[in-house]
């Protein structure tokens, strides 16, 4: 690959409270995609600063870069019933909808078809890195992974794990053929191009308990060894998604989940930095100081947790935050029923909108910047990537969405006008926004999406 200069309108996180944006700025990634210089011109003669034969890219007015969105949980195999059941309790939903749309994913000619889509369109909407779960079909689950590799999205797959509490169709036969399928498929991911280095590889296997419900104790516990064996895994599931689920798993764990569930996965040696708990919607103070404690993430779902489930569940993220607890944005693509993570960060403001009111002021709102923090970096250091991607820092690779805000594309963004400053056109994007201003998407430095082609030379 070669090197790229890109100089133009910057816009990064550098921590939840502070948003960077440069008018004029050089950026420049190497040929292996690691940013090796980021800062403004100052109108400053830059060619110092180009490697000799590198590709040089000017943007133009009305254009801005972005770190790319991290998608901290997402269903894979619902992206094609995203909408569907929407309103209904959750272990309804899964019996009624998800399960047998899942169970279709047996057929690695659907799989490939249906994945080849789902990977397009994340892409497509700036979704650079997205943490899957998978089917709980190995074939498939390797297909995943395939195609997240061909098509260049950094991503967290993971086989489902379900050996109880499902439909026959679909249920798993046995703790023991449920891990010896999840070890075959981390062995095929490793086994990809470029993916052996378990903390550079751009595709990643991710333990994948669907929730205890679904799990035998003989499965929890050989996940658990697996992640104490192995301090690379990752491993993600549902926390405190709602009332029904909540209840469910007291009544199969009347011991181990008596206080909160995080005594339950933590019972089998799940929990740890490298942990991934989606929605974390109804939260005592024990379960937040228990995930803190473990340095567990955060992925806060707003769509789905206001759609699906049972119920108006809004996850507490002020108090997360104020508690130093890690909160990334998840799509839950299926339950939730945008693609979009625009559409996350907006539900996610209303959400602690009503956070607040539930508090009696307690919990202010997120602001505009928070938000989007939520949605790169601080979704990344949810995945544990903080130091590899999330914002424009030097030594990251270059993962990142080139925006284009000209008056010609005819999609819903608030017009730019003439006199607006780029801090007001990047929040007419965030608001308003859609894919149609995503001119182009870049992970590890290659141009993987977009809606354009041609460039402006510098």
């Amino acid at each position: 690959m070669t090197a790229k200069v890109f100089r133009g309108s910057f816009i990064h996180s550098k921590t939840l409270d502070e948003l960077e944006i440069l008018e004029d700025a050089v950026l420049v990634v190497d040929s292996s995609g690691t940013i090796t210089t980021f800062q403004q011109t100052d109108g400053d003669d830059i060619e110092a600063l180009i490697p000799d034969n590198a590709e040089s890219f000017r943007l133009g007015p009305g254009e801005f870069m972005i770190p790319g969105f991290v998608d901290t949980h997402n269903h894979a195999p619902q992206w094609p019933m995203r909408g569907l059941g929407q309103g209904l309790h959750i272990l309804d939903w899964l019996d009624q909808v998800t399960f047998p749309v899942e169970a279709r994913f047996a057929d690695a000619a659907y799989a490939r078809k249906t994945y080849e889509n789902t990977v397009a369109d994340f892409l497509r909407q700036g979704i650079t890195t997205a943490s899957y779960y998978g089917s709980r079909h190995a074939e498939a689950t390797r297909i995943l992974a395939e195609i997240c590799l061909e098509k260049g999205q950094r991503a967290f797959v993971g086989k489902c794990n379900m050996d109880r509490n499902a439909p026959e169709y679909i249920c798993e036969k046995s703790a023991h053929d449920s891990l010896q399928e999840t070890k075959d498929c981390i062995e095929h991911i490793r086994q990809l191009p470029g993916c052996a280095d378990g903390k550079l590889a751009l595709v990643k296997p991710i333990l994948t308990p669907r929730f205890a419900i679904c799990c035998t104790p003989d499965l929890l516990q050989g996940l658990g060894d697996m992640m104490r064996a192995d301090k690379t895994l990752t491993m993600q599931t549902h926390f405190n998604e709602a009332e029904q689920e909540i209840k469910a798993t007291r009544d199969l764990f009347p011991e181990k989940a008596a206080r909160s569930e995080a005594d339950l996965y933590d019972s089998f040696g799940l929990l740890s930095s490298q942990s991934v708990l989606a929605h974390c919607t109804i939260m005592t103070d024990y379960d937040k100081d228990r995930i803190k404690e473990l340095e567990c993430g955060v992925a806060h779902c707003p769509i789905a947790n206001m759609t699906v489930g049972g119920g108006f569940m809004a996850a507490p993220v002020r108090d997360f935050l104020r508690r130093g607890i890690k909160v990334g944005l998840g799509t839950d693509s299926g339950g939730g029923w945008a693609s979009q993570m625009l559409g996350v960060i907006r539900q996610a403001m209303i959400a602690s909108n009503a956070r607040e009111v539930m508090s009696e002021g307690r919990d202010k709102g997120l602001q505009i910047e928070e938000a989007f923090y939520l949605a790169t970096l601080g979704g990344a250091g949810v995945m544990s990537i903080q130091d590899q991607v999330g914002n424009f820092e030097v030594g990251k690779k270059f993962d990142a969405v080139l925006v284009s805000t000209t008056t010609d594309l005819q999609s819903a963004m608030t017009p730019r006008e003439e006199d607006d400053s780029l801090r007001t056109v990047f929040e007419k994007f965030i608001m308003t926004g859609d894919d149609r201003n995503i001119a182009h998407v870049f992970v590890g430095g290659r141009r993987v999406a977009g809606t354009r082609s041609l460039w402006f030379e510098a």
